[in-house]
């Protein structure tokens, strides 16, 4: 029902996972409270918006990224071609969970949650674990002109567009290489940056937004404390 990566395994307080269009809110919800975890969503709007949570929200909160160092919260992100981002700093035992989208990616999302762990919890990048979960990949992502300009106008465009063999003034975009960028430029460790395979485009255990349309469903990308 969901993909784990070895190297977030071997932490014994630490749950996480990549769902799989098996795993649903439901059952999602009824594994963490197994686990003393309460399931924690955000209405998730495409912006740089990050909060720092030390317990459960009274309301659901808007924005696209979580923060903590409170056990028993299960930090959880909606995604469905989007990229889901799970960090964790085993030193201060702080964890996130980022929803980028190219919007998000664009405001230079990832980096403000590094900066943010730094300002708040004097977190090192140096120090920290991310994953880059299942997302559209760079031979199915297609955009205009539009999204080449925003991220040119960011200075983020170099090497994340190929021009559509076919189609003049569309490109192919490398969502995932975007958001790794943006982790190495803040100081994180090559080594300490890993990447869950596949494109959910062509996966059919994966949704996918453009394959399905108003049809698709979310994945459930998580990471809770325990």
């Amino acid at each position: 029902m969901h993909i784990t990566v070895p190297r977030f395994e071997k932490i014994p307080y630490v749950w996480h996972g990549f769902g799989t269009r098996e795993l649903s809110q439901e059952n999602l919800r009824v594994q963490a409270g197994k686990k003393d975890l309460d399931l924690v969503l955000l209405d998730q709007i495409h912006s740089d918006c990050i909060h720092v949570l030390a317990e459960p929200p009274e309301t659901q909160l808007r924005g696209d990224a979580m923060l903590t160092t409170s056990s028993g919260l299960l930090l959880t992100i909606k995604t469905a071609d989007c990229l889901p981002v799970l960090v964790l700093d085993e030193r201060q035992k702080l964890i996130a969970a980022v929803h980028c989208g190219w919007r998000g990616t664009s405001k230079r999302l990832l980096a403000k949650v590094v900066r943010k762990m730094s300002d708040v919890f004097d977190s090192e990048a140096a120090d920290l674990l991310v994953v880059l979960g299942p997302s559209i990949g760079p031979d199915c992502y297609e955009v205009g002109e539009d999204v080449r300009e925003c991220f040119g106008e960011a200075g983020l465009e170099k090497g994340l567009f190929r021009s559509h063999p076919q189609t003049p003034g569309k490109y192919f975009f490398d969502l995932k290489l975007a958001n790794r960028n943006q982790l190495l430029e803040c100081g994180v460790q090559v080594e300490n940056v890993f990447s869950v395979t596949g494109c959910t485009h062509c996966e059919k255990n994966l949704y996918s937004y453009r394959r399905e349309h108003l049809e698709a469903g979310r994945l459930l990308n998580f990471i809770g404390l325990l």
